[in-house]
């Protein structure tokens, strides 16, 4: 695919990064984020109304009044405030559709200090190139625990063969997009956000830059093995009905064996081969007591996304904002955000 090169010289950039407690590491990174904006102004790869866009994700600490005082003090920072917490897809879908109005590029990427800032040089100049989509992937995972990077494997894993999930092998949500693509994703109406798949499903070339994870700066991770556990399954239930498929590939198999159980129990009743078998008896009932069950989870899944998606409930609510700027309408007027 050939690839034409994007006509702004000086693009402007959004850096969006959700923040849910984050009031330990916040002082540590936010100092971080403008010294790597303020580099990549000073080298005239960003304009200079490039900005870092805080979402607070109804925070219960003093997560929302660092971001204040920040945005105070530094026309650089900006910050958005969630009306509640509403979980990090969905927060840092705020802050993208947010930035969408003011921003040529964003780069979102995560709090914590984790995620190499130094990567952003790349990935802007792949956007120069042509790119609209580049996904920052880790190249190594040394200061992750054995559990940790086991169950990141994992994840994956589950990811790719559930099928119909496109995902990019080791890539969190550091990722720079265009305005562009931003203005397409903003089609996609899910309640159920899995934005590491949905990305992906938008199109438009793409291609990655590696960097090294570092540990965590400050603070406690947000992101136990449960909740990355669970943000896999909504990932695959949000994005393809494999499983639903497989229920039926097992049931029909299990129909199967079953017949040609009762083809041997026809035969040995009229040979006169029976025996009575309590535990055999309790063993059949066990399994398909519990495969029962299993499958029934499973579609309920798929019922409650449903259910919940068709309520279209809104993914997120903007309480605050720490700015006012005229933003213009399709017809021409304006509107204060």
């Amino acid at each position: 695919m050939s690839l034409t090169t994007n006509i702004c010289l000086k693009p402007k950039l959004y850096i969006v990064i959700p923040c849910y407690n984050e009031e330990q590491v916040l002082p540590i990174t936010s100092s971080l984020f403008l010294r790597k904006l303020n580099d990549l102004i000073a080298s005239g790869k960003i304009s200079d109304e490039s900005r870092i866009l805080f979402v607070n994700d109804g925070s219960s600490d003093g997560t929302w009044n660092l971001i204040k005082e920040y945005s105070e003090g530094d026309e650089h920072f900006r910050g958005i405030s969630l009306s509640r917490n509403r979980g990090h897809q969905n927060a840092l879908l705020a802050g993208l559709m947010e930035a969408m109005e003011y921003c040529d590029i964003t780069i979102s990427i995560d709090c914590d200090g984790q995620d190499d800032v130094n990567a952003m040089d790349e990935m802007i100049e792949k956007y120069s190139q042509g790119y609209e989509v580049v996904y920052g992937v880790r190249s190594r995972r040394d200061n992750d625990s054995f559990l940790k990077q086991f169950s990141a494997k994992s994840y994956y894993k589950i990811l790719d063969a559930a099928g119909g999930v496109e995902v990019v092998y080791n890539h969190a949500d550091y990722r720079l997009i265009s305005k562009k693509v931003l203005k397409e994703f903003a089609d996609f109406h899910e309640v159920n956000l899995f934005l590491r798949g949905l990305i992906p499903l938008v199109g438009f070339p793409s291609t990655c830059v590696y960097y090294e994870r570092s540990a965590r700066m400050a603070g406690e991770s947000h992101y136990p093995l449960s909740k990355m556990l669970s943000l896999a399954f909504d990932g695959i239930t949000s994005l393809t009905i494999k499983p639903i498929r497989l229920i039926i590939g097992f049931g029909s198999l299990v129909t199967f064996i079953s017949f040609l159980g009762i083809v041997w129990a026809v035969i040995g009743f009229f040979n006169g081969s029976t025996v009575a078998g309590w535990a055999s008896l309790i063993c059949l009932i066990c399994f398909f007591g519990g495969a029962n069950m299993l499958a029934l989870g499973i579609i309920g899944e798929y019922v409650g996304k449903t259910y919940i998606e068709v309520k279209a409930r809104p993914r997120y609510i903007i309480s605050e904002r720490t700015y006012t700027e005229a933003v213009p309408e399709p017809d021409g007027s304006t509107v204060n955000k």
